[in-house]
């Protein structure tokens, strides 16, 4: 008897338990505690939680004084959507041009190169083009709901190996000579992780002035990442300087993403004017375009027409 009333118990609990449970959510209806509804899902990188990539021999990283402070103080930089582009996101255009393409017009000498980033400094082709999505501009603000459309372009997927090392890209202006040492800085890291980083081409702290490249599918070199990561912590009063052509990680797979800004704005990095100077073309198809009656590109050709150059920026 005592056995049969245990049992007509655990039944009873079993009921009440089904029923509580089908009045509350599934887990995998609760939202995550930093989900957003306008996040996007990158096709470009595979996230982990911790990327590792192997060192790469003989590169040492310096800081260097950031001249013009963040005009967002306080805000982490990867919290930050014009640092941290996995913030904003972005989205493959299946009806774009991959590869280059010549919009005509004035161009500047001193623009970055984007064929610097791998070592042979050839032209890989692009696997895929994609639109990065907008940020209202006021922080946290809005952004991954509307992709940038004026450029139709805005990062290129790049055909790479996996595991070969990239580098800065160069050009041919520096930001900072340290006379003690004598090193030459092309550029300043403005955000890393460990699958993307963020270059300037001016020591602000900022994306304001001057040229910025944004470079996604990367394994930051850790030493560069661990410098980052502290010279942050520690207020970013400096940060780290890339040397021309330095090393700064390796491809994580077939395919490296390249954005580049100007004075903030995202241009097309398939510009073969202005992204790909000194670039051998032999073989080379190049789509022209006509981007005259575009906001973007008159921008563009009215800095360059009155000779807008930032001392340290351009």
């Amino acid at each position: 008897m005592r056995h049969r009333k245990g049992l007509l118990l655990t039944l009873c609990l079993l009921a009440v338990l089904a029923v509580l449970e089908g009045a509350l959510p599934a887990a995998a209806e609760l939202p995550a505690a930093d989900s957003w509804p306008h996040r996007i899902l990158l096709p470009l990188v595979s996230h982990t939680s911790e990327r590792t990539c192997a060192p790469i021999p003989g590169q040492m990283y310096y800081a260097i004084p950031v001249a013009g402070m963040s005009p967002d103080p306080g805000i982490p930089a990867e919290r930050h959507p014009d640092l941290n582009l996995d913030l904003r996101g972005y989205s493959e255009n299946t009806t774009a041009y991959p590869g280059l393409v010549d919009y005509g017009g004035a161009y500047d000498v001193l623009a970055p190169r984007l064929q610097d980033i791998f070592a042979d400094g050839q032209w890989r082709g692009v696997a895929r083009v994609y639109r990065v999505y907008q940020w209202d501009g006021h922080w946290p603000g809005v952004y991954g709901v509307y992709p940038i459309t004026s450029p139709d372009v805005t990062l290129a997927g790049l055909n790479a190996s996996a595991g070969e090392i990239l580098h800065v890209p160069s050009r041919p202006a520096e930001i900072y000579h340290d006379t003690l040492t004598g090193r030459h800085y092309v550029a300043m890291v403005l955000y890393a992780a460990p699958d993307r980083i963020t270059l300037k081409y001016t020591r602000d702290d900022h994306v304001i002035t001057g040229y910025t490249v944004h470079i996604e599918g990367i394994c930051v070199e850790p030493g560069l990442l661990a410098l980052y990561r502290t010279l942050e912590a520690s207020g970013r009063t400096h940060l780290p300087g890339l040397l021309f052509g330095q090393a700064i990680g390796r491809a994580v797979g077939s395919e490296v993403g390249v954005a580049i800004r100007d004075t903030g704005t995202f241009m097309d990095p398939r510009s073969r004017k202005d992204w790909w100077q000194g670039l051998t073309l032999a073989g080379v198809d190049i789509l022209s375009l006509d981007a005259s009656g575009e906001e973007w590109f008159q921008a563009q050709q009215q800095r360059l027409d009155q000779g807008t150059v930032e001392n340290e920026g351009r």
